[in-house]
């Protein structure tokens, strides 16, 4: 069963609210923001040393694990009292933040892992970040967000029991608890790898093929955190089983930090199993790169629950995207910031995905001249389905190009399927849709308990893609979620099943 809270945030059938967005060709060209990064004077690396002994007897832990500032104790919303261990500044050499009962992390400011090493990682400062199943961390504002950078890794590794859950102090502690409408209450996590990207700051413009070693940029939110290279299978470390609740926030008009950004991450990076909830800019980001993600949930995003721009080339498989009533841009945008031209050419493919959207915007927009391609999929919304724009979009293959998008096993059930505002027809976009196999274009939703497949949806005959790409798995059914039965997304989420914590309600702390 639904967990009865997120019914609020969820859709439901009610009148669409119209919501002003950034499109991605409007996307802030990456350094415009005003948040200083603390100036780079290392820290000491970590000492070897065990982490203290917990509390055994409950209550707060005695102390702070080594490389963690003891600021005290904190009282929870729940009236339970943690030790506050507070991360800050630059993190270098390793660093574990265990699982200690009694405790928790707080980031304090712009904490960064490591320093840049460059587009071809001979920079010195590469660290990594270690973060163990279960453990609870969160940011006061929206000035408190986590950076890695060029070279650096993290590895925030949870499991279905025990995930690791990012949020807000608010969420940790207020008196008056949040709410389905609580967004951007702090920062977010942003990755910077050296995988190829197609907008440079510095650079040749173009980077044809993505082979120069000197195209980097300026990523958006952070001030002179640079991202790009020429490392397609770069690492930057390994998610997995991670929450985050109520990030995002924005530096200056156009240019915010959003849930998750990863900006030239390489497919050498893990990303699977990740929740971001009530993002106040979009739930995940990528510019440019090459990682793939898999068992993605994306709830009550207020921008766009996934975008990608400057040249992304990757899949993504399991994506579970459901905007808020009332709130929330496209479930899906994708372009190149307007550069047309540049390479590498986006090439994005979601298989396997469930959207639902109330109607703000349209499901998704496709434009820039990319490549994009989508299987086994189901949209709703009382709004409109698909929008494409631009001619170079719909072109047919060339070098680096894969022609017009692709739609296999996609069911649409939208008020409108398709939208012309003013330069791809409708017409030609349904000529598009139509050339797939086994699409629906004016279905009627059957989706229980919001996004769980029923009969309309099961009826549809999934394609197999596991021919497509080794990342992507073949699946017996199109969607995110097979049927009531399907655990693929339950137990280390919040807020989706009656049996799963609300993510208004004070994360589960040791």
């Amino acid at each position: 069963m639904i967990n009865s809270r997120m019914r609020t945030i969820l859709f439901v059938t009610a009148a669409a609210v119209a919501v002003s967005a950034c499109g991605a060709d409007d996307v802030a060209s990456p350094g415009e923001g005003v948040i200083v990064l603390p100036a780079p004077a290392p820290a000491p690396a970590p000492a070897p040393t065990p982490s203290p002994t917990p509390t055994p007897t409950g209550g707060p832990a005695a102390d702070c694990p080594q490389g963690t500032a003891n600021v005290g104790v904190l009282t929870l919303a729940n009236s339970a009292e943690v030790r506050n261990c507070q991360v800050s500044g630059v993190i270098q050499g390793n660093l574990t933040l265990p699982n200690n009962a009694g405790t928790v992390y707080s980031l304090s400011g712009a904490v960064q892992v490591g320093q840049d090493a460059g587009a071809d990682g001979s920079g010195a400062s590469r660290s990594i970040l270690t973060i163990e199943p279960g453990v609870v961390l969160f940011g006061s504002s929206g000035g408190d967000f986590l950076l890695v950078n060029r070279g650096s890794q993290i590895f925030a590794e949870g499991t279905a029991t025990s995930p690791i859950v990012f949020t807000s102090r608010q969420n940790m502690t207020s008196a008056t608890p949040n709410t389905a409408d609580s967004i951007g209450q702090w920062g977010g996590i942003v990755i910077l790898g050296r995988a190829p990207i197609s907008n440079c700051t510095t650079g040749d413009v173009s980077n044809p093929g993505g082979t120069r070693t000197d195209c980097e940029a300026i990523v958006e939110g952070p001030t002179n955190a640079v991202y790009g290279g020429n490392a397609p299978a770069d690492s930057s470390g390994r998610m997995s089983y991670v929450q985050v609740r109520y990030p995002g926030f924005e530096v200056s008009p156009g240019n915010e930090l959003n849930g998750i950004t990863l900006a030239g991450v390489g497919s050498g990076t893990f990303f699977q199993n990740i929740q971001v909830h009530n993002s106040s800019d979009d739930g995940i980001e990528w510019f440019g790169g090459r990682v793939n993600g898999k068992n993605l949930a994306l709830t009550g995003i207020d921008d766009d629950s996934v975008d990608s721009d400057l040249g992304y080339k990757g899949f993504n498989q399991y994506v579970l995207a459901v905007q808020a009533n009332g709130r929330g841009d496209h479930v899906w945008e994708a372009d190149s910031n307007g550069d047309e031209d540049a390479e590498p050419r986006q090439d994005h493919t979601i298989s396997n995905f469930t959207f639902v959207s109330s109607g703000q915007d349209h499901v998704i927009l496709l434009r820039g001249g990319g490549d994009y391609a989508l299987y086994n999929g189901v949209m709703s919304s009382t709004g409109a389905c698909i929008d494409i724009d631009s001619a170079t979009t719909i072109q047919a293959a060339g070098p680096d190009e894969n022609g017009p998008p692709v739609f296999e096993s996609v069911f649409l059930a939208c008020a409108t399927s398709f939208v012309d505002d003013g330069n791809v027809s409708t017409a030609d976009i349904g000529n598009i849709f139509g050339g797939g196999s086994n699409n629906t274009a004016s279905g009627t939703s059957t989706l229980d308990m919001i996004f769980i497949n029923g009969a309309n949806e099961t009826a549809v005959s999934p394609f197999d893609v596991s021919a497509i790409n080794s990342f992507l798995e073949a699946a017996t059914y199109i969607g995110a979620v097979r049927d009531a039965n399907d655990t693929r997304f339950q137990g280390w989420t919040c807020g989706l099943y009656a049996a799963d914590a609300a993510c208004e309600d004070v994360p589960a702390t040791s």
